[in-house]
């Protein structure tokens, strides 16, 4: 069995027009989600031992933001493939995943996240800033990602967490 949690990263901001889209960082809002979203990890005990993630600045801050807050330490990976990636770039790059590897977390973008998550499920979700899927796998590779369906046990995004 697998588990592939997808991580949109958090709200960026727009206050520098002159920065490339790349290097755009975390707006305050996005800060405060991804601590959020840090926060459910640790509170439900969650981990994994892998996180692919785009090398673009506020996916790289999301993920900083979220493991601290989560008080988790993993093996991090940055991958240029994943930013502005389309579905099937995001499969390759999973399916790449060492066996080794039974929890991933994928840091990205949308649209490709949302659009991943209808690929690999069947199912469609919205997928704002800072959601997190949980998708398994009942399969024993990376590589069967791409040809089997995987179910979706839940989604979680910060403005439902933040009632609390």
């Amino acid at each position: 069995m697998r588990t592939l949690y997808l991580l949109r990263h958090a709200k960026s901001s727009w206050k520098n027009d002159e920065l490339a889209d790349f290097e755009r960082p975390l707006a305050g809002r996005g800060r405060k989600a991804s601590e959020t979203i840090g926060r459910f990890l640790k509170e439900k005990e969650i981990t994994f031992d892998l996180v692919l993630c785009s090398p673009a600045v506020r996916a790289r801050e999301t993920t900083d933001l979220v493991l601290r807050s989560a008080k988790l330490r993993a093996d991090v990976r940055y991958d240029e493939r994943i930013y502005e990636a389309t579905p099937g770039r995001l499969i390759d790059v999973i399916s790449q995943i060492e066996n080794e590897y039974k929890a991933v977390v994928l840091v990205g973008h949308n649209p490709g996240m949302a659009e991943l998550l209808q690929v690999v499920t069947g199912q469609t979700e919205e997928f704002p800033t800072a959601t997190l899927a949980k998708i398994v796998f009942k399969n024993s590779k990376w590589t069967e990602v791409a040809t089997r369906k995987g179910t979706l046990e839940w989604v979680v995004r910060p403005r439902g967490l933040d009632k609390s």
